[in-house]
């Protein structure tokens, strides 16, 4: 299958692109920079310029390739609402392209999401739906709906914390934020749960829904159903050699920046449709023993 990739040189994408090329598939990723193109020719792949914002360089790529996974995101939290939109574009222009096509379609979500729609403590499933005024909602559910137009559709909802080694995400900003404030921090009682999933996990789940995802499914990318906040916190003090404390919820923005709403949530997931659906098993360590394994903490 020729697979066209975006965000394929990302934390996640050389994952992804990693393991579709092991799995004899032909790779195309966009890239929008010479490094880019670089990473992606050294890795094996082809080379496709352009951007999210370059819409005729995303409608090619998609209409010359058997398939297309999603995973290119503008993560700016300064302007999250325009970085959504211009998701929800580039999921739209390329999804036009696919339409009629039954070729596979395969964006990328997140299971915090889940949080804005679901009662407390509840714990969410593949069939949880989320409304448009959820952030990256309205994407998820233009992709559902293109099953009923010819597009093997599906949905690959995260968690937030996808960790490995090379990680520059939620638990290295964590980790980051804690040597700056001299205290690793949790809101309350700490007790609020972040689902989590290994890297190379998840890159096989976006391998696996691209080759056999039935259309209008969402799928969770989840090993951890759910790691108590103050478990993170504690592992991070104890490997900084810093106090583990509790914050209120109203000193959370100040001392977490443009992570704070997301230390509060409590976003227990399930992913067994998905395992069930797929077969696929992550196999990989989960969030604390990859913590422990100080890699997080040598720099």
């Amino acid at each position: 299958m020729r697979v066209f990739v975006t965000g394929a040189t990302g934390f996640i994408g050389t994952a992804v692109v990693r393991e579709l090329i092991e799995a004899g598939h032909q790779v195309v990723g966009l890239a929008r920079s010479d490094k880019s193109a670089d990473t992606l020719k050294v890795a094996g792949a082809e080379v496709h310029r352009g951007s999210l914002d370059d819409l005729d360089s995303l409608r090619s790529g998609a209409s010359a390739a058997d398939g297309v996974i999603h995973l290119a995101f503008k993560h700016d939290f300064s302007d999250y609402d325009k970085a959504v939109s211009d998701d929800l574009r580039a999921v739209k222009t390329m999804g036009e392209v696919l339409e009629g096509t039954g070729k596979p379609f395969v964006i990328t979500s997140g299971t915090l999401m889940l949080s804005y729609v679901l009662p407390p403590g509840q714990i969410g499933t593949e069939k949880d739906v989320v409304d448009n005024s959820v952030p990256r909602g309205e994407a998820e559910n233009v992709v559902i709906a293109l099953a009923e137009r010819g597009v093997r559709s599906s949905v690959v909802r995260l968690a937030p914390s996808v960790h490995g080694l090379g990680d520059h995400g939620f638990v290295s900003s964590l980790i980051g934020i804690a040597r700056d404030k001299g205290v690793s921090a949790y809101i309350g009682d700490g007790y609020n749960r972040w689902p989590a999933v290994h890297r190379l996990d998840a890159a096989r789940l976006f391998r696996l829904a691209v080759e056999a995802a039935p259309g209008g499914s969402r799928l969770h990318g989840v090993a951890d159903e759910g790691v108590p906040f103050r478990d993170i916190a504690g592992v991070i003090g104890r490997h900084l050699n810093l106090p583990v404390v509790s914050i209120s919820r109203e000193e959370a923005d100040a001392h977490f920046g443009w992570l704070g709403a997301f230390v509060s949530a409590d976003n227990p997931t399930s992913s067994a449709l998905t395992q069930e659906r797929l077969g696929w098993q992550p196999v990989h360590p989960k969030l604390i023993p990859d913590l422990e394994k100080g890699h997080y903490f040598s720099n």
